[in-house]
């Protein structure tokens, strides 16, 4: 295979199996570990993945977004540890929006049980997590469902949101950068985020090191619209402190 097609397996591998080694991707391809560091850092170069040590994972994008059920395998036990902390944050909120997503879904199962809560929330999961649980009244925004994500999006979500004030919202992003915000790459669920931004008191993000320095495709919120950020420790401090310069608390777990 020609230098493309070479460089677009590799993207693809990276895509289906969630991040991808440079030994086993050289023995796979047959070619030399050297070729594959050179085709991951031009890749790297053009957003499409991100560099680790020794390999690399996908970015997502525009055309290109990780499903719920590949969520629920990857990174657990950091999104366990961030979801436990985000939900420290709770003070006297009544009234909470969780996001999309498995962290979020997290979230909710972790949200304490002795004590009145209103939760409002677009995914499907998360909204399961909850209804069985008496203290908590579960608020589940209508319109379209995502395949990708089982949450709902379009103007039934956004109107539904537009006449709420939310005390706290636990929010997502596929990226956040110190430049861009908070992105998402699919403009009807930044239209339904940033509708949640708006509507809120306070805002938490909770996410993985590796979405930091990653840009997708729709903006929904500044850095400064946080409250706190909770992630994990492979962000390094000087990276975090370099968050918190631009408003939030940054939290590392």
């Amino acid at each position: 295979m020609d230098a493309e097609e070479r460089r677009r397996a590799i993207l693809e591998a990276t895509r289906r199996v969630g991040s991808v080694d440079v030994g086993k991707t050289a023995a796979d391809l047959g070619i030399s570990k050297e070729t594959v560091r050179r085709d991951l850092n031009l890749l790297d170069a053009h957003g499409l993945v991100r560099r680790t040590h020794g390999g690399a994972y996908p970015v997502e994008s525009a055309g290109f977004e990780t499903t719920l059920s590949y969520r629920t395998t990857s990174q657990v036990r950091e999104k366990s540890r961030i979801a436990a902390a985000a939900v420290e944050l709770l003070g006297d909120a009544e009234t909470v929006y969780i996001d999309e997503g498995y962290t979020p879904q997290l979230i909710a199962a972790a949200l304490p049980r002795d004590r009145p809560l209103t939760v409002i929330t677009s995914s499907i999961a998360a909204a399961g997590t909850l209804a069985a649980v008496e203290s908590v009244t579960v608020l589940l925004l209508g319109g379209r469902v995502r395949g990708a994500t089982l949450a709902t999006v379009d103007h039934w979500a956004t109107h539904m949101l537009s006449g709420l004030v939310i005390d706290l919202a636990y929010v997502g992003a596929n990226g956040i950068s110190r430049q861009w915000g908070l992105t998402t790459p699919d403009p009807a669920v930044s239209d339904v985020k940033a509708q949640v931004v708006a509507a809120s008191r306070r805002r938490v993000f909770s996410g993985v090191h590796n979405k930091f320095g990653a840009t997708s495709f729709c903006r929904f919120a500044e850095i400064a619209d946080i409250e706190a950020i909770v992630t994990d420790t492979g962000l390094p401090a000087s990276e975090a402190h370099r968050y918190f310069l631009l408003g939030p608390q940054v939290i590392r777990v």
